[in-house]
């Protein structure tokens, strides 16, 4: 009896209706923008063009194919072991909390340099930023307590002259602050967004690399490697994400009127009563869950604001919202 053909599917349905990265990839296309690409596409089981996702080298290149083709990032680099994340995956963040800004906007996204918004973690590879600029013209400012990290950012937006004075690096001094000694008095901001270090220590979050790698291939990996990257910063800290998280909670009353809507993902659903809990402490005006999917996991962004939000942005600097389902009141 004929074996049956794998089939794999064409598109990535659970990521954002507006996710440029919903299609699979086009190598054809990708490898003219970045001839770099090249000698890392290989055929997959499905017989269809794609990268090995365990080494890191091609994972790093496809990433700098994908920011130069969708987003016009020419120079892109990030030192050995640092984080390189999965491009769909932060643009869907991206795309979602977009969405949120839309709903108190007639529906419409804000876009341009009137929406200002902070990336907490920024990393080295600046990409929240990027997409979030490249898309709907935001103006960022990127945080980080390494100094390593916000000296590589900072080369990538001086190496691309169309990033200048749209993303600003700020080093925070202070490994225990989050927003403190990062908005200065009289700053504004539309939006804040985070992706913590979801593990509480370095062995979960060993764990929770072979773990990965078992969900983007059905071989068992011989070794733990990094082929995301990531340094300890990145990837765990004390109290892992749950903890982190209710810090930047509890810290984020300080700045409820510098800032109209905090938000963090949260990867493991199980954190979330206690975040609910930590927000229900802080009396905030108002809570959004919103979900996401990726493969096959299953992440969402938790939203909060200490104030009734109402259209602040004028028309000609929105773009309407196709419809989607994405927003959840908790």
């Amino acid at each position: 009896m004929a074996q049956k053909k794998k089939v794999q599917s064409k598109t990535k349905s659970k990521l954002h209706p507006q996710n440029p990265h919903r299609k699979r990839y086009n190598f054809k296309k990708l490898i003219e923008s970045c001839k770099e690409l090249a000698p890392f596409v290989i055929k997959n089981d499905f017989g269809q063009e794609s990268i090995n996702f365990f080494e890191p080298e091609a994972v790093k290149m496809l990433n700098t194919a994908l920011l130069k083709y969708f987003y016009g990032i020419d120079f892109w680099e990030i030192p050995p072991h640092y984080l390189c994340p999965p491009i769909p995956g932060r643009a869907d963040y991206i795309h979602h909390i977009a969405d949120l800004l839309s709903a108190s906007n007639n529906g419409r996204i804000p876009t341009g340099e009137q929406v200002n918004c902070i990336d907490i973690g920024v990393g080295a590879n600046c990409v929240y930023p990027i997409i979030g600029n490249k898309t709907y013209g935001w103006k960022f400012i990127g945080s980080d307590i390494d100094p390593k990290s916000a000296k590589v950012a900072n080369k990538i937006i001086d190496s691309n002259p169309s990033l200048k004075d749209k993303i600003e690096i700020r080093f925070q001094k202070r490994k225990k602050n989050i927003f403190r000694g990062i908005i200065k008095k009289g700053e504004q901001f539309d939006l804040t967004i985070c992706n913590p270090p979801f593990h509480a220590s370095a062995e979960e979050a060993a764990r929770g690399t072979k773990r990965k790698l078992l969900n983007i291939s059905e071989k068992k990996p011989s070794k733990t490697v990094l082929n995301f990257g990531g340094t300890n910063n990145e990837l765990w800290t004390k109290g892992g994400e749950k903890l982190f998280i209710k810090n930047m909670i509890q810290e984020s009353k300080e700045f409820a009127k510098s800032v109209k809507w905090f938000s963090s993902l949260v990867s493991k659903k199980s954190n979330l009563n206690a975040i609910y809990d930590a927000l229900r402490e802080a009396k905030v005006k108002e809570v959004k869950t919103i979900p996401m999917g990726q493969g096959q996991k299953i992440s969402r962004i938790v939203a909060w604001t200490f104030t009734q939000q109402t259209n602040s942005y004028p028309i000609s600097n929105s773009k309407r919202k196709r419809k989607s389902k994405s927003l959840i009141d908790e």
